[in-house]
């Protein structure tokens, strides 16, 4: 019986690890198509709605916190762009240059 309940547990895990990373299409409430993403996220089979979509998420400031590029910004920390004088510095440990 143990056995029996290994080999399920391994089955059904197994099954789970193949799923992973994949696109799954399914339709909203309102019956428009969309995509999720394995990592949580979602967007619109249709490009014409997906564009939309992101030009409303681009107006809110809380999807803009840390630019693309930019250093930093872990706990509080400063963000660092690109173009400033610490930007890409390396270590400061002189044992380490």
């Amino acid at each position: 019986m143990k056995t029996v309940a290994v080999l399920l547990m391994a089955l059904v895990s197994a099954g789970a690890l193949a799923g992973e990373g994949v696109v799954i299409e399914a339709t909203t409430a309102a019956g428009e198509k969309v995509e999720l993403m394995p990592d949580g996220r979602w967007r619109f089979v249709d490009a014409a709605k997906q564009a939309e979509a992101k030009k409303v998420a681009d107006t809110y400031p809380q999807n803009h916190l840390r630019p693309e590029g930019a250093q930093g910004g872990w706990f509080g920390t400063r963000v660092i762009l690109p173009g400033d004088k610490d930007y890409n510095r390396g270590t400061l440990n002189p044992k380490m240059r």
